[in-house]
C-alpha cells in the first residue's frame, strides 16, 4: 500500500440495534451513538440549519426531496479518471484540497488488502493516494472510527468522503470533534448490504451472464434503469433493472437500517456527488460556501450544465408501493411475465421518469419502503425517526402518520 494511505487499527464495535457500524461505536466514546445516530432520534432542521444556515425551503419543493442546496448541476470531468466509478469528480475533488494544502488529510474509503470489494477506512495525505480508493465498495464500514487517529496525528484540516449515516454522526460530533476545518464530500446511499451478502448478489448476476463472479470488477445501478458490469477483461455488459435477480435474494438482504433510511442524497454534506439525477453523467448537489469553494478547485476541469428532468413519477411509485406492502407483509411481489420484461426494460428509459424526475421517484420510493417496513417492524420507533418532510412525500400516495407516529 502507499505510504500515504494508511489503514489505523479500529477497535471491534459495540453491540447496537439498527446499526450501519458508521465507526463511533469502535471509538473511546462509544456511547455518543446515543445523541449522534441517524437511527436513533435525527434531528435535520436543527443539523441542516447549523451546518448550511437554514433549514430545507419549503417555497423551493425540490429541497423536501434533495435537502438545502444553492444550485444543482449535471457535470463531468473534462478528462474521465481512469478506474473512476464515473468520471472520478469526488475523487478529484480530495486531490486538489490535497494539493492547495487545504487539508492534511483525506478519510475515506480504500479496498480491503483481501477483498477488493469490501471498503476499508483510511486516511489519505497525499494527492497521488486517492488514486488507490477509486470506485465502488460494498458493505459497512466504520469510516468514523479514524477520527480519533486523524487527531491523535496531529491533523487540523480534514476532508471526509461519506455516506449519509456516516456524515450524520459526523455532523451531529463536529463541535466537539476540535478539528479547524472539515469538508464534506457526500455521496447518495440507498440501499447497503455486507459485503458478503454483496458476494452472494455478485455470484448471481455471473451465472445470469455466465461469467466467473471474480471476473467482474464493476458493478453501477445507472439512472437509465440498467447495471453495467464491467470485467477484468475490458468487457462491459449491461442488464435491464427488471432483469435482475432481485426475486432470489432472501428478504432480509437489505437490512432494515437501509430499508427506513430517510437521507439518500447527503443532505448534510457540503456537497453531494452522485449519479441520480445526472442523466448519464453525475449529478452535484452544493449545499453552502463550502461546497462552492470545493467546486472552484476544479476550475475548467469540470464540465457542468443544468440537469434536465423528464417522464412521470407517480406510476411507478405507485406500483413500487404496492409491492412494498406485500413484501412487508410477507406476500409474494407481483412479478411481470418473463417474455413483458424485455420490452419494458426496452420502453422505460424512454418514456420513464429521467433526469430529476427520476431522482424524486427515488426519493419518494425511499420514503414509502420507511413508512411501510417501520409501521410493519418497529412501529414505536416511527416518532423518533421519520422527519416531517418525509411525510410529505409520501402524503400523495395515501399514507399519512397516525397520531402516535408524528414528533
Amino acid at each position: 500500500m502507499l505510504t500515504t494511505v494508511s489503514a489505523p487499527p479500529v477497535s471491534s464495535a459495540a453491540p447496537r440495534d439498527l446499526c450501519t457500524d458508521c465507526g463511533i461505536s469502535r471509538t473511546s466514546d462509544p456511547k455518543r451513538c446515543g445523541h449522534s445516530c441517524q437511527f436513533i432520534k435525527p434531528d435535520y432542521p436543527l443539523l441542516e440549519a447549523k451546518v448550511h444556515g437554514r433549514a430545507r425551503d419549503p417555497a423551493r419543493p425540490d429541497e423536501l426531496y434533495f435537502g438545502t442546496f444553492r444550485r444543482m448541476l449535471r457535470a463531468a470531468l473534462v478528462a474521465p479518471k481512469t478506474g473512476a466509478q464515473w468520471t472520478g469528480i469526488t475523487t478529484r475533488l480530495a486531490e486538489r484540497l490535497l494539493e492547495t494544502g487545504a487539508v492534511d488529510a483525506v478519510l475515506t474509503m480504500a479496498p480491503d488488502p483481501a477483498d477488493n470489494w469490501r471498503p476499508m477506512p483510511v486516511l489519505v495525505t497525499s494527492a497521488a493516494g486517492m488514486a488507490h480508493c477509486r470506485g465502488m465498495r460494498m458493505g459497512y464500514a466504520p469510516l468514523l472510527a479514524l477520527l480519533e487517529p486523524a487527531r491523535e496525528r496531529g491533523y487540523k484540516r480534514l476532508a471526509v468522503i461519506g455516506v449519509p449515516c456516516q456524515v450524520y454522526a459526523l455532523r451531529a460530533l463536529e463541535t466537539q470533534l476540535a478539528f479547524e476545518q472539515i469538508y464534506v464530500i457526500g455521496t447518495p446511499c440507498s440501499d447497503n448490504t455486507t459485503t458478503e451478502r454483496f458476494h452472494d448478489f455478485l455470484e448471481l448476476i455471473a451465472q445470469q451472464l455466465q461469467a466467473a463472479a471474480g471476473s467482474i470488477t464493476y458493478l453501477e445501478f445507472r439512472a437509465d434503469f440498467h447495471v453495467e458490469v464491467r470485467f477484468v477483461d475490458g468487457r462491459k455488459k449491461t442488464i435491464p433493472f427488471l432483469q435482475l435477480p432481485i426475486s432470489q435474494l432472501p428478504p432480509d438482504f437489505f437490512p432494515l437500517t437501509c430499508r427506513t433510511c430517510v437521507d439518500y442524497t447527503n443532505a448534510l454534506a457540503d456537497i453531494t456527488v452522485g449519479y441520480m439525477g445526472g442523466e448519464g453523467e453525475q449529478w452535484l448537489l452544493v449545499r453552502n460556501a463550502r461546497g462552492e469553494e470545493l467546486l472552484s478547485l476544479l476550475g475548467d476541469e469540470i464540465r457542468t450544465t443544468a440537469p434536465g428532468s423528464a417522464g412521470k413519477r407517480q406510476g411507478p411509485v405507485k406500483g413500487f408501493l404496492a409491492n412494498t406492502m406485500r413484501a412487508a407483509g410477507g406476500l409474494p411481489l407481483r412479478r411481470m411475465p418473463n417474455w413483458l420484461r424485455p420490452i419494458v426494460g426496452w420502453l422505460m428509459p424512454k418514456v420513464g421518469p429521467r433526469g430529476l424526475e427520476f431522482a424524486r421517484a427515488r426519493l419518494e420510493m425511499k420514503a414509502v419502503e420507511t413508512v411501510v417496513h417501520l409501521r410493519r417492524e418497529q412501529p414505536a420507533r416511527m416518532k423518533n425517526m421519520i422527519p416531517s418532510h418525509v411525510w410529505s412525500l409520501v402524503k400523495p400516495y395515501g399514507l399519512a402518520p397516525a397520531d402516535d407516529e408524528r414528533r
